[in-house]
């Protein structure tokens, strides 16, 4: 297995760049397969979430696509697919963002009753809670 970092599947959904594009295509179809899969990563799934909104404008349905699309791909592995399932079904709803969501998520599954924030929008989900004053023991 070999990791792929977030700037290659940029070029390879973006096409942004023709060069890195076309290197990063073959790559994705020739070096990786389901018996020797890349691997992508949570902090890779952030980014890529966070390049394609604000340097792309690619709108959540279009991202919600995009990741759908990479996690069936038999010749690529994802971190704790399930976490980043789940993350994407919140992300989705637009009730925060997928880094968020994929944090308290993956805190959950780890064992954790919650994640606290000061974000409130993330404390708005039953993953987080909100840490002021009154929720320090």
């Amino acid at each position: 297995m070999i990791g792929i970092d977030t700037n290659v599947l940029v070029r390879y959904l973006t096409r942004d760049d023709p060069l890195q594009a076309e290197m990063a295509r073959e790559f994705l179809l020739n070096a990786c397969t389901p018996e020797e899969p890349g691997v992508i990563d949570r902090v890779v799934l952030c980014e890529l979430v966070w390049v394609l909104e604000r340097s792309y404008g690619y709108s959540r349905s279009q991202i919600t696509q995009t990741l759908e699309k990479l996690f069936r791909t038999r010749q690529l592995v994802i971190e704790n697919p399930g976490a980043a399932m789940s993350a994407l079904r919140l992300y989705r709803q637009g009730r925060t963002d997928y880094a968020d969501a994929l944090i308290g998520v993956g805190n959950r599954l780890t064992g954790c009753e919650n994640t606290v924030t000061f974000d409130r929008k993330a404390a708005k989900l039953d993953e987080f809670r909100l840490l002021d004053s009154r929720s320090i023991p």
